[in-house]
């Protein structure tokens, strides 16, 4: 089997297409992790021995993915030469099938290219907070937790609630929680900013149309080994009692957790674990996420700044809105890109969003004059 992926036509044999793709760099990388694993004394670093097994794992799936998406595209080839040479309805209608097949096999390829940072295959931790809008955007905070959640069963992630903090009429003021599976910090991390909701209050007596306004902020989960600057001095700890769901035991013993960085001002909190001890735990796991994105971003805007980038202006304003009250529609303000069926976007068919966010992205900046 040739190392670099090639597409065809109905009209000619193959064209290479591997320039995209360079799966031959990928399995050199594999071949070097395989070498690293084998030596005898790799375990006597515990931590450098875990990253080394976990970017071998990740090699292998990305080498077991392009070997299958090459078996894909050479059957559809055959089945379009045979189809040309036979004449045949049956065989072209199959053949329409597998380049179909073919045609989803190179979307996931390309959006698989666009995920090449270097925590995009980590979890998430997302957090939603309720901004402008009052009770509405408390409702709105929890309709966007729902949305997430189903997209994350879509694709077979795991979801975790971490704190959560409900609104005093309904909805939710707060809620962070984890996604759980290979690239959902890659793919979330499109959906980071403010979101804006339309529609006929379910809270207004008087059915009037209010506007509503949801902040979303992902970060990724941080494995252990990676080194945080991060000194337990700078953290103050504050336990109170945890609210909401669970039961007794939860208003009757401090076991939620609150954490503050002092030198940065960054505070998270845990209260889902029913032990103290669990929920300080995840409170750190929190913390040290947020360290580190503040300290990436950091980089980047030095790094832009060196290079006499304009900054944008429009930091933290609404990346989307979804209306539903006189039209029905969901738009993106970044892409352009608008749904009509805001029932299937709510119920997390949100994947178009996040292509078309990470294909912008993606895109080389143009060159200054």
């Amino acid at each position: 089997m040739c190392s670099r992926i090639s597409w065809f036509d109905s009209a000619s044999s193959s064209t290479s297409f591997g320039g995209v793709f360079d799966v031959d760099s990928i399995r050199a990388r594999l071949e070097a992790l395989e070498l690293e694993t084998a030596r005898p004394d790799l375990w006597e670093d515990p931590e450098a021995a875990g990253i080394v097994m976990r970017d071998k794992r990740i090699v292998e799936r990305d080498v077991e993915f392009f070997d299958s998406l090459q078996a894909i595209l050479d059957d559809a080839e055959v089945l379009l030469e045979l189809a040309a040479e036979v004449d045949d309805s049956a065989t072209r209608t199959e053949a329409a099938e597998k380049l179909e097949d073919a045609a989803s096999a190179l979307e996931e390829a390309e959006l698989r290219r666009m995920l090449g940072g270097e925590q995009d295959i980590s979890n998430a931790i997302v957090s939603i907070n309720s901004g402008a809008g009052g009770t509405d955007a408390c409702d709105w905070a929890e309709m966007l937790m729902r949305m997430y959640v189903r997209w994350s069963e879509r694709h077979g992630y795991r979801s975790e609630v971490l704190d959560l903090q409900g609104g005093d009429e309904a909805g939710l003021r707060g809620v962070t929680f984890t996604v759980a599976g290979d690239y959902a910090y890659g793919n979330l991390k499109a959906e980071e900013g403010v979101h804006r909701l339309v529609r006929i209050s379910p809270f207004d007596a008087q059915a009037r149309r209010h506007t509503a306004f949801a902040s979303v902020s992902v970060v990724p989960e941080i494995d252990d080994a990676i080194e945080v600057d991060l000194d337990e001095s700078d953290i103050r700890v504050d336990t109170y009692r945890a609210s909401g769901a669970g039961g007794q035991h939860v208003n009757k013993t401090d076991s939620a957790v609150r954490m503050t960085h002092v030198p940065t001002g960054i505070v998270v909190q845990c209260q889902n674990e029913r032990s103290q001890h669990k929920n300080r735990s995840a409170a750190l796991k929190i913390l040290r996420a947020r360290l580190f994105e503040r300290a990436r971003k950091e980089r980047e805007d030095e790094m832009a700044a060196a290079r006499g980038e304009q900054q944008q202006i429009n930091f933290g304003s609404q990346i989307r809105s979804y209306t539903l009250h006189p039209q029905q529609r969901v738009k993106d303000h970044r892409t352009d890109l608008e749904i009509g069926n805001v029932t299937a976007v709510l119920d997390g068919d949100i994947d178009r969003f996040i292509r078309a966010t990470l294909l912008q992205r993606s895109k080389p900046e143009p060159e200054a004059n």
